[in-house]
């Protein structure tokens, strides 16, 4: 049986992206939104490009909606939800108002 991870992308510019692999894939790294994160960098920051990726929940009994939920809950935690931290766009960052 696969373990299932919900785990954390930290790019170079230290904005994040939380995501969740049913089957803890070493090389899955998420489908992030490409062309969001290639507004972040110029093309010569691109050459040499290094992200990490960090493991913050692993379960080898959970349901697939155990992943989910928890997924969630990692993204508003981190707040990776807010485009000025990350890159996850699910769920919607509601922005506070400043009055």
């Amino acid at each position: 049986m696969a373990i299932k991870i919900v785990y954390k992308i930290t790019y170079p510019n230290k904005k994040i992206y939380i995501d969740s692999d049913l089957t803890d894939d070493i090389n899955y790294f998420g489908s992030a939104n490409s062309n969001i994160i290639a507004q972040d960098f110029t093309r010569e920051q691109r050459k040499n490009f290094i992200i990490q990726k960090e493991i913050l929940w692993e379960s080898e009994f959970a349901t697939k909606s155990e992943v989910c939920k928890k997924e969630i809950e990692f993204i508003r935690l981190f707040n990776s939800h807010n485009p000025e931290i990350g890159y996850n766009r699910n769920p919607k960052h509601k922005k506070s108002s400043t009055t």
